[in-house]
């Protein structure tokens, strides 16, 4: 890592492929980006001075008499105007810090070079350690530790980590949605001011995974883009502000403290989220650096992404072990490899109404456990997955009668409005994180599990703490982490999905203990095109749940063919949410060839490059996957809707080898256009060989589709003919 030390002041160079990032210290102030983006190459200690000087600006009419200094924790201190990093005080007092660094280190571990400066403020008595890591994939990740170092209380309103973006990144992308509907793209200028989004619930199925700033105009394909992704499951903050007069633009994140929810004693220390930063030219070369992180740590997943049929839409809570039987007998005749069993199996839980916090298998609806439902999965082959929520408790349970002391509550002897006819658990609690954890785990160790669907259904509305009132988002939060952590320790051969009523709960916080991802409760295959597109701008497709539902969607009454439910789902990790048993056999047999199609091909799914087609019509949606080596691709063209052009035109392939030559052909069960007009192109039959280079900056002619119908295409490369060099 190069460094420089001078009158300019000491610099850091981290650079990864194809990124970098500068960083500069004046002084003992905490230190600043001078440049994040695409790599700068090779700076020896002059070229870092000459970047600082190139860097330097005139001070404006009207302002402070020295240069502003925008830190990775801003600070009124040295210059800036807009949102400060941290926000607290000390009965009042120590509201304005001016931290001074007194050490700083460098090290490299897991692929990840890193910089951990340490700074203390005397005056406010507060010490900070701030940390800077760059992985081997250009992805960046911060986090600070705020210490208390005086013998009073400090009153932590904020703590929030920013990075700096170019004038050029004029457009911000984010996402909003609801339940149902997760991760709908805007966009706005990034005009004067802030544009702020915080998450009060712990869930944010309309809140944003990733907040983006670029060049306008900024696609998949080309056009810079900077963004951040925090990684944490409680409420959040994150924001694109822009500072007049001079026009800095950052992009900034961090917890969502409620009032009075952390209050530092003496000694006491407050760690930040991590904030991941990436930056590409086009959306999937940003992507590309949060999937290749995500695949290179140890204990993501590495076995075949099984196929796995989800019995909740089937059966809801109607739980008979020969309906159940019957339904694994149809899942396993055509290739399901995971049966996972839903809500409903556990003590008085008929309905939504009750039950939760009471891991006790109900001995009326199964008299003899679920050791005949397992033992008939496996003895079909298939592996068994069971649902839980621990977090929350019903009203109408054992526990909650026993234990009203357990519930979150703001504190005056009320609880908070109910949702799904329930409330939060306080973990918190060392007792009843006690209770959950034994009661989850002497079901995980006695029925031959597998897999286990981690769900939470409710918002966190005045979750406060029962014992003294005071707000417990943090807190609550950081418990459920010790769970999942604990569980996942105990029963290490298990996978866990992250579900929260859907989307609600997908941050990076979670997903680094989750091995997937229920990325919607909708299976409605036009509404997850978008959604698990959107989701794919962080996460893998392998960590991604997408299910083929039944024909009729449950949550929005479309009906769609069978072939396009399939298509949408089969690039991420492939499911079915079906009643089989009351399926066609003429049904079952097509989706029984869309398992064995995902079956083959699951390897180049989840292990190559997501790449996405600039299509240039909104009507049309183009998503990929290229092999590590460019070697092969699987292509899918959805028509979203009727297009104003039709025929579509020529369709691009990105991703490919530019020099290497590849024969295309349609590709997956029943390759056929289906009911359109007029016709498929000529190329259709029996296929093409062209170098990648005309694939991706001329493509071929599109099919003409039907509205919400899809097609895969293949590119396989293919060796030169003997007379060519």
């Amino acid at each position: 890592m190069p460094e420089a030390d001078g009158p300019a002041g000491r610099f850091h160079h981290l650079r990864a492929a194809g990124a970098s990032v500068v960083l500069r210290q004046r002084g003992d102030a905490l230190p600043e980006i001078l440049h994040w983006g695409a790599d700068l190459g090779e700076l020896d200690e002059r070229g870092l001075t000459e970047l600082s000087r190139a860097s330097r600006t005139v001070l404006g009419s009207d302002t402070l008499d020295d240069e502003p200094l925008l830190s990775l924790v801003p600070e009124a201190s040295r210059g800036w105007f807009g949102a400060p990093g941290l926000s607290g005080h000390r009965a009042g007092r120590a509201f304005s810090t001016r931290f001074g660094v007194h050490e700083t280190r460098f090290g490299e571990v897991a692929g990840e070079e890193w910089i951990r400066w340490l700074a203390r403020d005397e005056h406010a008595e507060l010490a900070l350690e701030l940390e800077l890591r760059m992985h081997v994939c250009g992805l960046l990740r911060i986090r600070a530790e705020l210490r208390n170092e005086g013998g009073d209380v400090f009153d932590l309103d904020a703590l929030r980590l920013a990075l700096p973006v170019p004038r050029i990144a004029d457009e911000i992308l984010d996402h909003t949605g609801r339940h149902l509907l997760e991760r709908q793209e805007q966009r706005t200028p990034f005009s004067a001011g802030a544009h702020l989004r915080e998450s009060r619930k712990a869930r944010a199925h309309d809140g944003t995974m990733l907040l983006a700033a670029g060049v306008p105009g900024f696609g998949f394909e080309s056009g810079e883009v900077w963004g951040i992704h925090l990684g944490w499951s409680g409420n959040t903050s994150v924001r694109a502000e822009r500072v007049q007069p001079r026009g800095e633009r950052v992009l900034a994140a961090g917890e969502l403290l409620l009032p009075g929810e952390v209050r530092l004693e003496s000694r006491a220390a407050y760690a930040t989220p991590w904030v991941y930063a990436s930056y590409g030219d086009g959306l999937d070369a940003l992507a590309e650096r949060f999937h290749r992180y995500l695949r290179e740590r140890p204990e993501h997943p590495r076995s075949p992404r099984r196929v796995s049929l989800n019995v909740w839409e089937a059966v809801y809570f109607d739980h008979d072990l020969d309906r159940l039987r019957a339904l694994a007998d149809e899942a396993a005749r055509i290739g399901v490899e995971r049966f996972v069993l839903d809500d409903g199996w556990f003590l008085g839980r008929r309905s939504s109404a009750a039950g939760l916090g009471d891991w006790t298998v109900d001995p009326d609806v199964w008299p003899r456990g679920l050791s005949p439902l397992a033992d008939h999965v496996s003895e079909l082959g298939m592996e068994f997955g069971l649902w839980f929520e621990p977090e929350m408790v019903s009203p109408d349970s054992e526990v909650a009668r026993a234990h009203p002391e357990w519930i979150l509550q703001p504190g005056d002897g009320r609880l908070p409005a109910t949702s799904r006819s329930q409330q939060v658990l306080d973990l918190g609690n060392p007792d009843a994180w006690d209770h959950i954890f034994d009661a989850i785990d002497r079901v995980l160790s006695s029925t031959g599990i597998a897999a286990v669907k981690w769900d939470h259904n409710r918002d966190l509305s005045e979750a406060g703490s029962p014992g003294d009132g005071r707000a417990s988002v943090h807190r609550q939060t950081r418990a459920a982490y010790r769970l999942w952590d604990a569980l996942r320790l105990r029963h290490p051969h298990i996978e866990f999905e992250s579900c929260a009523g859907g989307g609600g709960r997908a941050d990076l916080g979670i997903m680094e203990r989750a091995d997937r991802l229920w990325a919607s409760d909708t299976i409605d295959a036009l509404e997850r095109l978008a959604i698990d597109t959107a989701t794919s701008l962080i996460l893998p497709p392998e960590m991604i749940g997408a299910h083929v539902g039944a024909p009729r969607t449950h949550t929005t009454g479309r009906t769609h063919d069978l072939s396009f439910r399939a298509a949408s789902a089969v690039l991420g990790h492939f499911g079915v949410e079906w009643d089989l048993t009351r399926a066609s056999d003429a049904e079952r047999e097509e989706l029984a060839e869309w398992i064995a199609y995902y079956r083959s091909s699951r390897e180049l799914f989840h292990r190559g490059r997501v790449v996405h087609g600039d299509t240039g019509d909104e009507a049309l949606a183009l998503r990929g996957v290229v092999s590590p080596g460019g070697e092969e691709a699987v292509y899918r063209v959805a028509q979203l809707r009727a297009g104003l052009s039709y025929p579509m035109g020529t369709l691009r392939l990105p991703g490919l080898m530019p020099s290497a030559r590849y024969r295309v052909t349609i590709d997956g069960p029943g390759a056929a256009l289906g009911p359109s007009k007029p016709g498929p192109p000529p190329w259709w039959e029996t296929g093409l060989v062209l170098p990648g280079a005309v694939l991706a900056r001329f493509g071929v002619q599109a099919p003409p589709q039907l509205p919400e119908h899809a097609i895969l295409i293949r590119a396989v490369a293919v060796p030169a003919a003997p007379d060519e060099p």
